[in-house]
C-alpha cells in the first residue's frame, strides 16, 4: 500500500527500531499485524558506532515487512540529539501518514559508565537523546494530537521505555530516571488532550548484548526461569494503545517476569 493512500488505520510512531531484532522492531511489527499504520525512527551513525553496526537498507526492507500487514510503513532517520529533531520528525510523520494516534519511545543512547569513568560529554550525550529528545518529542506530539470529540474519550497514548539500571550504566539511568519523572508528568499535563502516558520497565531482554553467561544468569534471577524477549514488551504496548488500555495512566509498568522477586 503507498503512504499517499488514504487508510482509516491510526498512526503510531516507534523510535529505536533501527534492527530486526530490537524491541522497536518488534513493537512495530506488532502494531502493524494488528491495525497500526506505522512509522519508524532510526539513526544509523549510533548504531555504526555500536557493536552490532548499522543495517544498510534495512529500514526500506522492514517498511515492505510491515506493509505486508496491509497497512502503511514510513521509516523516518533522526537523530534525537539535536532539539530540532525531533518536532521535525513529528512532522514528517504526519505529511507522510497523517495525524499521529500514538507515540512509543523505545530508542535509547546506552554507553556503560560509572561514576568514576564517565565524561561529561558522554553524561550529556544520553540526556540529550533519552530525556530531552523524549521531552521533545511528547511535546511535539501533543501539539500535533486532535482532541477526540467525546471529552471522556482517551485515545491518544505514550508509551516509554524505560530501565532501572544504576550502578556501572550511571548516564543511562540517570537520564531514564529523569525520563520516568518527565512521562508521568505528561499524564497529568496532556490529560485534557484526551493522552494517556506510561512506561515500560522490560527487565533484561537479549536483542544481541548479552554474552552466554550473562544471558543464563540474568534467566536465573528471574521468577519465570528464562530471559525476556522483545514480544513480551509489544504485547503490553499493544494493550496499553487498545481501547481496553485507556484507564491505565500515568504508571510505570515492570514487565520483566519477575526479575529480581525477592526469594
Amino acid at each position: 500500500m503507498d503512504n499517499d493512500a488514504r487508510s482509516s488505520r491510526p498512526v503510531v510512531f516507534v523510535t529505536g527500531a533501527s534492527r530486526p531484532n530490537s524491541i522497536g522492531a518488534a513493537i512495530a511489527r506488532n502494531l502493524a499485524s494488528i491495525g497500526w499504520d506505522v512509522a519508524f525512527a532510526f539513526w544509523d551513525d549510533y548504531d555504526a558506532a555500536m557493536p552490532w553496526g548499522a543495517s544498510e537498507r534495512g529500514h526500506d526492507a522492514f517498511a515492505d515487512e510491515l506493509r505486508a500487514f496491509g497497512g502503511r510503513a514510513l521509516p523516518v532517520a533522526v537523530d534525537l540529539s539535536h532539539p530540532e529533531a525531533p518536532a521535525r520528525a513529528l512532522d514528517r510523520v504526519r505529511a507522510g501518514l497523517g495525524p499521529v494516534r500514538a507515540l512509543v519511545a523505545s530508542h535509547a543512547h546506552s554507553v556503560d559508565s560509572g561514576i568514576l569513568d564517565t565524561t561529561v560529554d558522554a553524561f550529556d550525550a544520553h540526556f540529550a537523546v533519552n530525556t530531552r529528545g523524549t521531552w521533545l518529542l511528547i511535546k511535539a506530539f501533543a501539539e500535533q494530537f486532535v482532541q477526540p470529540s467525546e471529552p471522556d474519550a482517551a485515545t491518544g497514548r505514550i508509551v516509554a521505555l524505560t530501565s532501572d539500571h544504576t550502578a556501572h550504566n550511571l548516564p543511562y539511568g540517570a537520564s531514564k530516571g529523569a525520563l520516568d519523572r518527565i512521562v508521568i508528568a505528561a499524564a497529568v499535563e496532556l490529560a485534557h488532550l484526551g493522552i494517556t502516558a506510561n512506561l515500560i520497565n522490560p527487565g533484561p531482554i537479549d536483542t544481541g548484548w548479552m554474552t552466554p553467561d550473562l544471558a543464563e544468569a540474568l534467566a536465573a534471577e528471574t521468577a519465570l526461569g528464562r530471559l525476556g524477549r522483545p514480544q513480551d514488551t509489544a504485547d503490553l504496548v499493544a494493550f496499553l494503545l487498545s481501547p481496553s488500555g485507556g484507564w491505565i495512566n500515568g504508571q510505570l509498568l515492570h514487565s520483566n517476569g519477575g526479575f529480581h522477586l525477592p526469594v
